[in-house]
């Protein structure tokens, strides 16, 4: 744990190691509660009032109040319910690719014709949200997600998506559906507020770093021939190939972010209340007391000890969903088009440096 200065002056810690990273997140010692967040990059909008963050947002939230919401959640996302929507996936994913398959060889962005869309019709189907609405969901999401975002964009994309998730929230209770939210209308005693702030964690978690995952990882294994050459002479080591590009991509550059809830000693080092620790997940995962070469992407490492999803009692409670969509999508991809490649010299493939999620900002691939 390393003093870090924050950009308002503040002196926290900066977490690096992969067991100090999963000992913070698991301490309830540190709190999730936004009251005295603060990020170690100055963020558009984060001096907007958190007052006005709708009740369900359980991510900003401690035990007993997380603790419930997650209880309410937890059964859509287990490993059988995940499953379960393997031959929906894989029908989505397909036609995707069918669609694809018409550009003549290409060059396509991959990230418009295949990694943005997955995500989006996945989780779209999972909430309800109206086929009409999926792109300005997602434009919304962009900008939410965006450090070049003003606090003003920011605050409107927050406005206009809570007016659009109200309206679908009426029509759940109205004529509930399959689907989480009009489970969740059916099945639980949860106001508007509340499912409002469940949808926004749920639609932000799935469309963002899915979809970054997609497209940065397909970038990943295309820079890596001989790694690409081994999965695709062993389909079976795919599962080991996600977890690799989990660990060696680590797309979520910005946080976790806690406070400290008490004076207390920490490993041996003093934390004061109100102290914010940030925990760096792309640096824990490449910890070199973690991992063996830490920096070489290996799909044949083998572990499972990343931190790609967070630790603790917050850790994404959609991972078994992320793995499942990103086995089907790395597969169905490379299995379809044999000779896909990049399109562009690799230098020319821009990133999203000023995004919360990291990736790249198009892929121009071709067959």
């Amino acid at each position: 744990m390393t003093a870090l200065r924050y950009p308002d002056g503040h002196v926290g810690h900066l977490v690096t190691g992969l067991q100090t990273a999963r000992s913070v997140l698991a301490d309830p010692r540190f709190s999730s509660l936004p009251a005295g967040k603060r990020s170690p990059v100055k963020v558009p909008g984060s001096e907007l009032s958190t007052d006005a963050l709708p009740a369900g947002m359980f991510v900003n939230m401690d035990p007993p109040e997380h603790t419930r919401y997650r209880r309410l959640l937890s059964k859509h996302f287990t490993i059988r319910r995940v499953r379960e929507l393997r031959p929906r996936i894989q029908e989505l994913t397909d036609r995707l690719l069918d669609e694809m398959a018409n550009g003549d060889g290409g060059p396509v962005d991959l990230v418009r014709a295949f990694a943005k869309p997955l995500p989006t019709l996945v989780t779209s189907e999972l909430l309800g949200l109206p086929e009409t609405d999926r792109a300005e969901f997602g434009r919304h999401v962009d900008v939410l997600f965006s450090l070049s975002s003003s606090g003003e964009e920011m605050q409107q994309s927050m406005t206009t998506l809570g007016g659009m998730l109200h309206a679908l929230i009426a029509a759940a209770r109205k004529d509930p559906g399959p689907d989480i939210l009009g489970r969740l209308t059916v099945e639980t005693d949860l106001n508007d507020e509340e499912l409002l702030g469940i949808t926004i964690v749920l639609l932000i978690a799935g469309l963002e770093t899915t979809t970054n995952m997609l497209a940065l990882g397909t970038y990943a294994l295309l820079r890596h021939p001989e790694q690409l050459a081994a999965l695709r002479a062993d389909w079976s080591l795919m599962d080991d190939a996600v977890e690799e590009l989990l660990r060696y991509l680590s797309v979520v550059q910005i946080g976790p972010i806690r406070v400290a809830a008490e004076d207390f000693l920490f490993e041996g080092q003093s934390i004061r209340r109100g102290q914010v620790v940030t925990v760096s997940l792309p640096a824990a995962n490449r910890d070199p007391l973690g991992f063996d070469d830490p920096d070489t992407f290996d799909i044949r490492r083998g572990t499972t000890r990343h931190v790609a999803f967070g630790s603790g009692p917050h850790q994404c409670m959609g991972h078994h969903l992320a793995r499942l969509e990103l086995a089907i999508g790395y597969e169905s991809l490379l299995r379809r088009f044999p000779r896909l490649e990049l399109a562009v010299p690799a230098q020319e493939v821009g990133t999203r440096e000023m995004m919360v999620t990291y990736g790249v900002l198009k892929l121009p691939v071709r067959w």
